[in-house]
């Protein structure tokens, strides 16, 4: 059964806090692709993800752009998995596929944002109901990560 885990945006914004995150996946060899909830804001994670730091690069494409299978980090706003990652980020409201095809699935909400608070709250309820062991973490004041439950 996958590691399910829930991240709580409470102290930094989703386009800061994504990019370490997807920087540890790769380096420790994962295939990624991140879920957002609707094609703008794919995109506008595309767009951020080439700019969001002057020293350094992280590989990724959209499944919009050719070779998708290719790409370590693929951007999507669909269900599908054509890079056939192992870790699925769900962002921005995105519903999740079936989980199974996935060793970790991590969904990352805005605290701040009600509907995607509602919508991470049933998930977690519906997916604590099928039985997966889910872990909830909440950034502190500094904006590190607490596992809270």
């Amino acid at each position: 059964m996958s590691e399910v885990l829930f991240y709580h945006l409470t102290e930094s914004r989703l386009e800061d806090a994504l990019p370490p995150l997807l920087d540890k996946s790769l380096e420790r060899g994962w295939r990624v692709v991140v879920q957002a909830g609707d094609a703008e804001r794919r995109d506008a994670l595309d767009t951020h993800l080439w700019t969001f730091r002057e020293d350094s690069f992280l590989p990724h494409g959209t499944d919009e752009h050719a070779f998708p299978e290719e790409q370590p980090v693929l951007l999507t706003a669909t269900p599908e998995n054509p890079n056939a990652a192992t870790v699925r980020f769900l962002v921005a409201g995105a519903q999740p596929p079936p989980l199974d095809a996935y060793e970790r699935v991590i969904f990352m909400f805005d605290g701040y944002d009600q509907g995607e608070l509602e919508t991470a709250r049933e998930h977690w309820k519906r997916l604590k109901g099928e039985g997966h062991q889910l872990t909830y973490w909440q950034q502190n004041g500094d904006g590190r990560w607490m596992k809270k439950a």
